[in-house]
């Protein structure tokens, strides 16, 4: 399945996010795809929102992963960047498909680590803060979400 958006400003690719984290339940793992700057934060820091998690949601391009557990469900964001071509052995397969959601930027370099069930998000940087965002999944888990994503707007 599939749906896209199309959002022209970062409040609205955060609500997106927001709307999104409602459909979320322990142990989704949500791979979020797009160069730099494609908003892929942004859209971290709704879900955070909507999982009412209080802390700034930062990248952890630095830290590879920045874990939030005040909230409704513990959110674990993964930003695999620097592990291009280095050993992924560090642990972080007991986040993703843990106790709380897990997004991970730059899925490519952990594709061992990834699950089959999984929901993919591409964002697209349209500039001038547009984004277009494209949710897809074959997983009948993540097919609730997709459709609900049918009532959205913007």
């Amino acid at each position: 399945m599939r749906i896209e958006f199309n959002t022209i400003s970062s409040e609205q690719t955060k609500a997106l996010g927001e709307f999104v984290s409602s459909f979320f339940t322990a142990g989704d793992v949500v791979l979020l795809k797009g160069d730099l700057g494609a908003g892929k934060t942004t859209f971290v820091g709704g879900v955070a929102k909507g999982l009412e998690i209080k802390e700034d949601v930062i990248s952890p391009t630095f830290n590879i992963m920045k874990c939030y557990f005040k909230g409704k469900l513990p959110m674990y964001h993964i930003d695999a960047y620097r592990l291009e071509n280095m050993s992924i052995e560090i642990g972080l397969d007991e986040y993703i498909e843990g106790d709380g959601v897990c997004l991970i930027e730059w899925p490519q370099y952990i594709l061992p680590l990834i699950p089959d069930d999984h929901l993919d998000i591409t964002l697209l940087n349209k500039g001038d803060n547009h984004r277009h965002i494209v949710f897809e999944s074959d997983s009948t888990h993540f097919s609730e979400l997709i459709e609900g994503l049918r009532r959205f707007s913007l």
